[in-house]
């Protein structure tokens, strides 16, 4: 049975990236000219900050220096979290993009733009935003009636629980400088 350098890499790496709070999404083995590059992408549930992406790289770095895993040659490594417009191809994305909007590419042919309400089991509550002034409906999709999946990038969102955060967080702030001036 043969593996791939990425499978090998993936059962090194996958233990030490859990032993820090995150997934391993996906690993690359690229050359670039006569160099070659590593990409390591990690997630959470919470997302990931540069500190744990610092600390991640340290690790995976000294684990790979431990080791032959990537052979004789120079290499970068580098450590990321997935992109705006990710694509979603494990259940625990699918939950982590919940209030997200997604396109979907559907199995039956057709594609589907909708905002991901809730993720189980079996599938995800939608709501498809309403054309020409309609009201936005709600729809189910069941995962094996999905092709793929991609999160799309909003510029102009107007996210209503973000808008209450924001007023309370300034009537709170009023408050306090009201009682300094007291």
């Amino acid at each position: 049975m043969s593996t791939t350098q990425s499978e090998r890499l993936r059962e090194l790496l996958e233990p030490l990236v859990a032993s820090q709070g995150l997934d391993l999404e996906e690993i690359a083995v690229d050359s670039v000219g006569r160099k070659r590059v590593l990409r390591v992408v990690v997630d959470s549930d919470t997302g990931a900050d540069l500190d744990q992406i610092a600390d991640v790289s340290r690790a995976l770095s000294a684990k790979l220096d431990d080791t032959d895993a990537m052979g004789e040659g120079e290499y970068t490594l580098e450590v990321g979290t997935p992109g705006a417009e990710r694509a979603l191809t494990e259940h625990r994305h699918y939950v982590r993009a919940t209030g997200r909007l997604v396109r979907f590419q559907l199995a039956e042919g057709g594609e589907l733009v909708a905002r991901i309400l809730k993720a189980d089991d079996d599938g995800l509550d939608l709501e498809v935003p309403g054309v020409k002034g309609r009201k936005a409906t709600t729809r189910r999709v069941g995962f094996p009636d999905i092709e793929k999946a991609r999160v799309q990038v909003e510029f102009n969102r107007k996210d209503s629980a973000d808008a209450v955060d924001t007023a309370a967080g300034a009537d709170s702030k009023n408050q306090d400088e009201k009682e300094e001036e007291a």
